[in-house]
């Protein structure tokens, strides 16, 4: 028996148990489907994450104070260490550098009233982080040196506060009870949970120090450094590191402070969007089992039922071989049916998810690859291998007296 007469004769017998065949695919469409869908969602969440951090710039460090456990009595970061690392002739592969204090504080308007990140910054701040304004303008010098009481305040601060994100410039919000007129409002970049940059309020470092935060003098919770260029990265992590050394006078290997790159943030990220897609994949690939034990469940039934039917043809001058080629076609293309149609379903099945994303302005676009394609197929394939390869051998192992004598 080749090859194509056993697909043939495997198609002609499953047709002719049309509900109990389609029941079995079901499993396997299933299973295909959930495993293609989770791949495409989480490669789908990974490219969303991994493309907000890379549009904040490749070429940003952020320096923090604190290192190790066994460092004692760290020193903090200071306006004077945001300074050195601007300087050029100690730092030459930093472009700009933005200090900044941060902290969440109560943020009113009228009778409503929300708790927000604060953020005390300086004009550099604007350049250094890509902020584009929807309205309005950013802080400018003069507010710095005059110490003003000004904000610039995102999106969703904004709709919280006013319920709207336009027509805002002149009014005036308080911060800890403090009087701040709305200078604009940032263009909104999307993003959740503590470190969203929709939901925060900016306004002038020497604002800041004097009348919200209270810190030592010239004291800062974070610097903010981009270098010259993405290459630059690496060299200018190595200038700030030997320059806060020198500042500080820590020995080696005891640094009070922290450096992380963008590099970083999207190492991170990379690593856990891609355990967290394994981990759905797992997940999907358990229905694919189930749909495995139903075709072995159909086949085992098929067997008992063609008993007499197997003895006619081992009567006949069948071999083992071609019993057992037999049984195993009709496994594999029940799992290639369903593969296929599974495949269909579970893009299908992402790009709604997809579709329902952006309607509920998500920035979420599933990714379909053609790897997460074959590895479904082949796994179906392999499913339908190895759970109809026990039927299979039943039926070969029959004695074709035993069998024709079945009733």
């Amino acid at each position: 028996m080749n090859l194509r007469e056993a697909v043939m004769e495997a198609i002609e017998s499953l047709a002719g148990n049309k509900l109990r065949s389609g029941l079995t695919v079901l499993g396997i469409v299933i299973g295909v489907g959930a495993v293609i869908a989770m791949l495409g969602i989480g490669r789908g969440a990974q490219a969303t994450i991994t493309g907000s951090i890379g549009e904040i710039g490749t070429n940003l460090l952020f320096v923090f104070a604190g290192g190790s456990d066994e460092v004692r009595n760290p020193k903090p970061l200071t306006l004077g260490d945001a300074q050195a690392i601007g300087d050029p002739f100690q730092a030459p592969s930093v472009d700009e550098v933005a200090p900044i204090l941060s902290g969440s504080l109560e943020v009113t308007y009228g009778g409503e009233g929300t708790f927000t990140q604060a953020l005390g910054v300086t004009t550099e701040y604007e350049s250094v982080r890509n902020v584009d304004m929807a309205e309005g303008s950013f802080l400018s010098e003069e507010h710095m040196l005059g110490r003003a009481a000004v904000a610039v305040i995102a999106p969703d601060t904004a709709e919280r506060l006013f319920g709207r994100t336009e027509g805002l410039v002149g009014e005036t919000i308080r911060i800890e009870g403090q009087p701040f007129r709305i200078l604009g409002v940032t263009v909104a970049r999307g993003g959740s949970g503590f470190n969203n940059e929709d939901d925060r309020v900016l306004i002038p470092l020497t604002t800041a120090q004097t009348r919200l935060f209270r810190r030592g003098r010239d004291e800062v919770d974070m610097i903010m450094a981009r270098a010259t260029s993405a290459e630059a990265v690496t060299p200018a992590q190595q200038e700030i590191t030997a320059l806060l050394q020198a500042r500080h006078r820590t020995a080696i290997g005891a640094d009070d402070f922290t450096i992380f790159t963008q590099q970083d943030f999207l190492a991170t990220a990379e690593t856990i969007t891609g355990v967290l897609t394994i981990f759905l994949g797992g997940i999907a690939a358990i229905s694919l089992l189930v749909g495995g034990i139903g075709i072995m469940n159909i086949m085992l039934v098929s067997v008992t039922e063609r008993t007499r039917e197997i003895g006619l043809r081992k009567a006949l001058g069948a071999r083992k071989r071609d019993i057992l080629i037999q049984f195993l076609t009709e496994s594999s293309v029940l799992s290639l049916i369903g593969g296929v149609i599974g495949i269909i379903f579970g893009y299908s099945l992402a790009m709604l998810v997809g579709v329902i994303a952006r309607a509920s302005d998500a920035d979420l676009s599933p990714a379909i690859s053609l790897d997460a394609i074959l590895m479904a197929t082949l796994f179906s394939a392999a499913v339908g291998l190895f759970f109809g390869l026990y039927p299979a051998k039943r039926a070969a192992d029959l004695e074709p007296v035993d069998a024709l004598r079945y009733e």
